[in-house]
C-alpha cells in the first residue's frame, strides 16, 4: 500500500515541470559549477532538520539550499516535483533540507524564519518553504533586497498554522540562531560550495538538474538496501 499523500506533498506534486524554469536554473548553476560526484562515508544527519516523506525510507536525499538562490528555486520547481512523484510518495525516499546561507544576511534571515516556523509545525514549514521560494523575484533581479522581516511576516500570514506573533518574536530575538549555525557547520563539514547541492545517501550529485542521474543513484541505493535485508 502506498503511503497516504499529505496536503503538503500534494502542494509540491501539483507544481508543473516547466522546461524554461529548469533551463534558467541549469544555465545559472553551470556558470558557477565547480563540483564533482563525491561519496561521504557518513551522510548529513537528518536530526532536527525539516524532512518530507517516510522517516524509515531506505534512501535519504538531502538538498543544501538557499532561499535567495535562483538555481534552488528552479530545482524546486523543475526537479523536486518529479522526485516527490517517483519516490517520496511511494515511501522509498526521505527528503531533507539544510539551510545554506551563501547570499548573506537575507539568506540568514530566511533561514532563521524557516527554522522558527519548523519549530511551530513541520507541515507549516513546508508550506512556508514553498511560499518563500515563490516570492523570489525573477532571476535578473535576484540581487535586489527582497527578504525582509516585513516580507517574511507577510508570507507567514498566508501560511496555515503559522503563529505570526511567535514568528515575529523569533526573528527579533534570533531564537533559532543555534539551528542555523548547526547548518553552517554542516555546510563547512561537507565542503558545500554551490547551491543547490543534492546528495543521495551521502553521494553528491555532480549536476543537480540531471534527474536521470539522481534516479540512477536512488535505484542503486534501493537495490543495495534490498540485498542487505
Amino acid at each position: 500500500m502506498k503511503p497516504a499523500k499529505s496536503p503538503v506533498i500534494s502542494l509540491f506534486f501539483s507544481t508543473i515541470i516547466v522546461l524554461a524554469v529548469i533551463s534558467i536554473g541549469v544555465i545559472w548553476y553551470n556558470s558557477n559549477a565547480q563540483t564533482s560526484e563525491i561519496k561521504f562515508e557518513t551522510p548529513p544527519s537528518a536530526e532536527g532538520q525539516p524532512t518530507l516523506g517516510a522517516q524509515n525510507a531506505a534512501v535519504t536525499v538531502v538538498e543544501f539550499g538557499d532561499f535567495k538562490c535562483p538555481a534552488c528555486k528552479s530545482w524546486g520547481e523543475g526537479v523536486f516535483p518529479a522526485l516527490i512523484t517517483d519516490y517520496i510518495v511511494t515511501g522509498q525516499v526521505k527528503f531533507v533540507y539544510i539551510n545554506t546561507n551563501f547570499h548573506g544576511e537575507e539568506s540568514r534571515l530566511a533561514s532563521l524564519a524557516a527554522e522558527a516556523v519548523l519549530k511551530q509545525s513541520l507541515e507549516s514549514y513546508w508550506l512556508f518553504h514553498k511560499a518563500l521560494y515563490d516570492e523570489q523575484p525573477p532571476h535578473q533581479n535576484h540581487d535586489d533586497v527582497w527578504i525582509t522581516e516585513e516580507k517574511i511576516l507577510d508570507i507567514g500570514s498566508r501560511v496555515e498554522g503559522v503563529d505570526l506573533e511567535l514568528l515575529q518574536y523569533s526573528l527579533e530575538n534570533k531564537t533559532e540562531r543555534a539551528e542555523v549555525e548547526k547548518d553552517d557547520r554542516l555546510v563547512e563539514e561537507y565542503n558545500i560550495n554551490l547551491t543547490p547541492t543534492i546528495m543521495v545517501n551521502g553521494i553528491t550529485v555532480e549536476d543537480p538538474f540531471d534527474y536521470e542521474r539522481i534516479k540512477e543513484l536512488i535505484e542503486k541505493e534501493l537495490e543495495g538496501s534490498k540485498e542487505d535485508e
